[in-house]
């Protein structure tokens, strides 16, 4: 017998051999139901004595899943409002995979309207047991939509996973674009079908063909296999954490900041040469170092109780989508420099409200970057806000202007100062033509070296020491060097 308020009823899987015992029993004691939608295999095992309502119109309406739902939900509570009440039934679990559940109980409760879930099984039950697999220790549950609508997947790569409603070819075929940023092309993954029904199709076939499937639809699932542990950022945490324990290395629970800031600085100059170098597989190496290193800072903070890499993520995260609203918010930006000068006024409003309203537009720059490095950084910040020459011709004037002053410089004191300013002139010089600074002078450095190495070679050849080459025969052999 129904009373005032809402009943969540679980439709299970399948056929109504999968009902529970509960269920089934209020199927027979009610008189009218609700469903969510008709397509389910159970619907023409219902009891004759039960007048079915579904909500399929407001699907076929063609509004969004979001319109769907909200209209559901409010068609819920106008009926759970009623002395009869509401019998409400939905595929599956009424808290597994449904999106209807939660805002009814959330806008019940917050009128005192009571509501009753009525337990089923779930699609998740079936699906394991077509895979016969134990998601135990790990497995996780995702939304086909969700990973649809993002770039990478939001889950560790190590842990195996279950994505549901991969229902359309469009879908599916979204899905596998965001899975192969990670994973390859010819992972092997595994489709379900209806499970639990006798329509049960299991597919074995590769990350790349899921869209090609015959079989998709409101009840397919995909299990996609993990990669190896050492993929994974988690994993990879916990490495670090190992290091750091009292059961770790001697020497990396030895470190502190300040003994590790060398080897920090050391590492992002390799990883910078390997990017001169162009060359993909020094730079894997590298920036996998560097990120040792900043992992071991953040281990070694976590254990002092400083913060946590939850810490860092969460601030850097917040940082960027906060910068970033014409990405992430509803500014209407096009234009590159305007984008920039909007970086840096949201970056003057963070330094007011952290309280650094004097403090100037440059402190941000760090006092340990190299010269060139931190030559061009004040130089971008400034010019964000307006301070720059409106055309390079003025930026080209300036490096005469300061070459002319080094001329006329009566010592070396003047000197010194004419030439920083030279210097400074000619970063901004580069700056003008988008080339940066520091990585040009450091390919200068490595073109000097090679070619330097040549003539070095050239007079071993010839059973000479370098010193014994005349400057004219060393000029020849740097020629040959640009040549070659």
């Amino acid at each position: 017998m129904n009373s005032k308020g809402i009943k969540i009823l679980g439709l299970g899987p399948g056929g109504a051999e999968l009902l529970t015992r509960k269920a089934w029993q209020m199927l027979q004691d009610s008189h009218e139901i609700y469903l969510r939608t008709l397509s389910h295999p159970v619907v023409d095992q219902l009891p004759d004595t039960l007048a079915v309502h579904s909500f399929d119109h407001l699907y076929e309406a063609g509004g969004s899943y979001e319109q769907v739902y909200e209209q559901i939900t409010e068609r819920i509570l106008e009926l759970g409002r009623r002395e009869a009440g509401v019998v409400y039934a939905v595929p599956g679990h009424p808290l597994v995979a449904e999106a209807t559940t939660p805002q009814v109980l959330q806008r019940a409760a917050a009128e005192g309207l009571p509501v009753e879930i009525i337990d089923g099984m779930s699609f998740l039950e079936p699906v394991l047991t077509a895979l016969g697999i134990d998601p135990f220790p790990h497995t996780a549950l995702v939304d086909a939509l969700e990973i649809a609508s993002g770039h990478v997947p939001p889950f560790p790569t190590s842990a195996p996973v279950l994505i549901a409603q991969v229902y359309s070819e469009m879908i599916a075929s979204d899905v596998k674009l965001v899975l192969m940023s990670l994973y390859p092309d010819e992972h092997p993954v595994r489709l379900v079908h209806a499970a639990g029904t006798p329509g049960q199709v299991v597919e074995d076939i590769r990350l790349f063909e899921i869209d090609r499937s015959r079989h998709l639809g409101l009840l397919s699932v995909l299990y996609l296999p993990p990669l190896d542990r050492e993929t994974s950022f988690e994993a990879f945490l916990e490495v670090v954490a190992h290091l750091r324990a009292p059961e770790g290395c001697p020497w990396d629970r030895e470190q502190t900041h300040q003994s590790l800031k060398a080897d920090l600085q050391e590492e992002t100059y390799e990883a910078l040469a390997a990017m001169d170098a162009d060359d993909p597989a020094g730079m894997c190496e590298e920036l996998g170092d560097l990120i040792l290193l900043i992992l071991l800072h953040t281990q070694i903070a976590s254990d002092a109780g400083e913060f946590t890499i939850a810490d860092v993520l969460r601030r850097i995260h917040r940082k960027i989508v906060r910068r970033h609203p014409h990405v992430f918010g509803d500014l209407q930006v096009n234009d590159g420099g305007v984008i920039l000068q909007n970086w840096e006024k949201i970056k003057e409003q963070e330094r007011q409200e952290g309280g650094s309203e004097s403090a100037s537009l440059l402190d941000g720059v760090s006092k340990a970057l190299p010269a060139l490095l931190q030559s061009q950084s004040y130089q971008k910040r400034a010019a964000h806000v307006g301070f720059d020459w409106p055309d390079v011709q003025g930026v080209l004037a300036k490096l005469n202007e300061e070459l002319d002053e080094v001329r006329r410089a009566n010592d070396n004191e003047e000197r010194a100062l004419e030439i920083g300013d030279l210097l400074f002139a000619t970063v901004n010089l580069a700056r003008w033509y988008d080339i940066d600074a520091e990585s040009a002078l450091r390919l200068a450095n490595a073109r000097f070296h090679k070619r330097f190495a040549y003539i070095e070679s050239e007079a071993h050849r010839q059973g000479r020491s370098i010193t014994e080459l005349s400057l004219e025969e060393m000029e020849a052999f740097w020629q040959q060097a640009k040549k070659l």
